[in-house]
């Protein structure tokens, strides 16, 4: 993963939120034509990945409003606090805390703005941070 995008069709809402949540001011921002926050992009993580926040405007035809399709999971090291924090923030509960084989604990919720954001306590991630960090 490099960029994940998120719909808002309040980006300067959006972009209090996620700030809020992530701990971290966005590094960049456009304005549309009509001066009105258009993208906010973070970087976020390990590895500064980036998160884009996009005004709903600019969706592909064929989005449909709402939650959906496919859900990127953020590694955390405690899913169950991350839920509670998205929850005390306004996100809402899209798919529960479950546990999974071998370690693995996913959940996700449905942010704000309508997106899917997914949590996971993910060994393998783990296993490839000690590696690249000797």
């Amino acid at each position: 993963m490099a960029t994940v995008s998120y719909w808002a069709e309040d980006v300067a809402a959006a972009k209090e939120w996620y700030t809020e949540l992530l701990g971290v001011e966005p590094y960049f921002e456009r304005s549309g034509p009509d001066g009105r926050p258009a993208y906010v992009e973070f970087r976020i993580g390990d590895h500064l990945h980036e998160l884009g926040l996009v005004d709903r405007r600019y969706a592909p035809g064929d989005a449909r409003p709402g939650p959906g399709g496919a859900v990127l999971f953020w590694h955390v090291d405690d899913v169950a606090a991350a839920v509670q924090r998205l929850l005390a923030m306004g996100a809402r509960i899209y798919q529960e805390v479950t546990p999974r084989e071998a370690g693995f604990v996913t959940a996700s919720v449905v942010d704000p703005f309508g997106n899917v954001l997914g949590v996971m306590t993910n060994p393998h991630y783990l296993e490839m941070l000690r590696d690249v960090r000797g």
